[in-house]
C-alpha cells in the first residue's frame, strides 16, 4: 500500500510547510476492519486504514480518507489531545490540506460490514453489530437517541439469545 504511505508522507510535508517545523512520522498500517476507512492510534503514533473501502475507493480514499487521519495525527502533534473534530482539527482539514472537515466517509461498506442483528425501540429498528449484539446478551444494554427507549431484540430464529437461568 504504498500509494496510501506516500499520501501520508505529502500531507505531513504540507503540515510542516504550513506551520514551519517537522512532524514525527506516525506508523501506517493497512490493517483495519470493518466499516471504518482509517483510525488514528494517536498514542501509539499509528495511523490504520482499511484495504477493502482503499482497493473500492481509491481517489477519494487518498484525498479525503488518509488527509482526514493525518489532520488527527497533525492536531495531536501541535497540541496534544484535542477533540478528535474540533476546531483544531477543521483548521487542518480546511486552512492546511484545502479539505473539506467531513467527520465521517459515505463509502459502500457491504463488503466489509459484518452480520448485523435486528433491534428495536418505541420510534424505529435497528441493525447492531456482532460486538454490540453480544454486549448485549453479556447485560448491556443500549438507549435509541430520539426517543431514549432501551433497544430490544427484535424475535427471530436466528438472533442467539442467552440460556435460561
Amino acid at each position: 500500500m504504498h500509494e496510501i504511505s506516500a499520501a501520508c508522507e505529502n500531507y505531513i510535508r504540507m503540515a510542516e510547510k504550513y506551520f514551519k517545523r517537522t512532524f514525527a512520522r506516525p506508523a501506517i498500517k493497512v490493517n483495519l476492519r470493518g466499516k471504518a476507512a482509517g483510525q488514528a492510534r494517536l498514542d501509539q503514533a499509528e495511523l490504520r486504514f482499511n484495504r477493502i473501502l482503499y482497493e473500492e475507493n481509491r481517489d477519494h480514499f487518498i484525498k479525503q480518507t488518509v488527509g482526514h487521519e493525518v489532520a488527527h495525527w497533525i492536531a495531536y502533534c501541535l497540541w496534544g489531545n484535542v477533540r478528535p473534530h474540533g476546531s483544531q482539527w477543521q483548521q487542518i482539514m480546511q486552512q492546511v490540506f484545502n479539505l473539506p472537515a467531513i467527520r465521517l466517509h459515505t463509502y459502500d461498506v457491504g463488503r466489509v460490514q459484518g452480520q448485523t442483528y435486528p433491534y428495536r425501540c418505541n420510534c424505529r429498528h435497528y441493525q447492531l453489530s456482532t460486538r454490540r449484539h453480544r454486549a448485549i446478551l453479556r447485560g448491556r444494554y443500549y438507549l435509541c437517541r430520539d426517543c431514549g427507549a432501551v433497544l430490544v431484540a427484535v424475535e427471530d430464529d436466528n438472533v442467539p439469545r442467552l440460556p435460561d437461568q
